[in-house]
């Protein structure tokens, strides 16, 4: 799943986004999710953004309509930091893997599936990510840290990955998104702090 392999709806939104919030030379420091899912950048082409905080925050309008649940978490802690004009001109998030992938259930519906899934996906990929990772260093990003969502394979994994390779002096793990709104949604507000406080370490 390339959200922009096409040059369909995704593509047309994501360019909207970035002219209107990353037009300008300002460094930024990367925040790495897993890889894009369904109905947030699979369908948008902006990591944790459906098209309700497209239009609620970001002041985006689109013809269609998907929730997808991490960016309920996302936006909210846009939202703490100081909106989103603060927040993108300090930070720029992506994936680990900026290909998506799907699998069939045992009732033949899409479920997202995780590059480190399968080891034979994540050799496979790795290529991949190392080249995105290095082009995505060089739109200006801060290496000092890099913040991690999920503090499990996602962080195993790409913290091997920069001792490795030596992107970034250090590689700073966050609970990630879908994990507070599914397990944790009670004891949001401290994520929610506990980014905030990390971010601006």
């Amino acid at each position: 799943m390339n959200p922009y392999a096409d040059g369909g709806q995704p593509s047309i939104i994501s360019s909207q986004f970035y002219t209107k919030f990353y037009n300008d030379s300002h460094p930024r420091k990367l925040i790495l999710g897993i890889n894009p899912g369904r109905l947030g950048a699979g369908a948008t082409g902006i990591p944790f953004t459906d098209t309700k905080r497209l239009q609620s925050h970001c002041g985006l309008s689109v013809d269609f309509h998907l929730h997808e649940p991490s960016s309920v978490f996302v936006y909210k802690m846009i939202d703490a930091f100081g909106g989103v004009n603060p927040f993108y001109s300090q930070f720029y998030i992506n994936s680990v893997c900026p290909l998506g992938f799907v699998i069939l259930d045992s009732k033949g519906k899409e479920k997202n599936y995780n590059y480190y899934d399968s080891p034979e996906l994540t050799k496979a990929v790795e290529p991949f990510i190392l080249e995105s990772l290095q082009k995505q260093i060089n739109f200006g990003i801060d290496t000092e840290r890099v913040f991690c969502m999920g503090t499990g394979k996602n962080y195993k994994y790409l913290n091997a990955l920069n001792q490795a390779h030596g992107f970034f002096d250090a590689v700073v793990a966050l609970e990630h998104p879908r994990y507070v709104i599914q397990y944790k949604a009670k004891k949001m507000d401290f994520y929610i702090d506990k980014y905030i406080s990390l971010l601006n370490a």
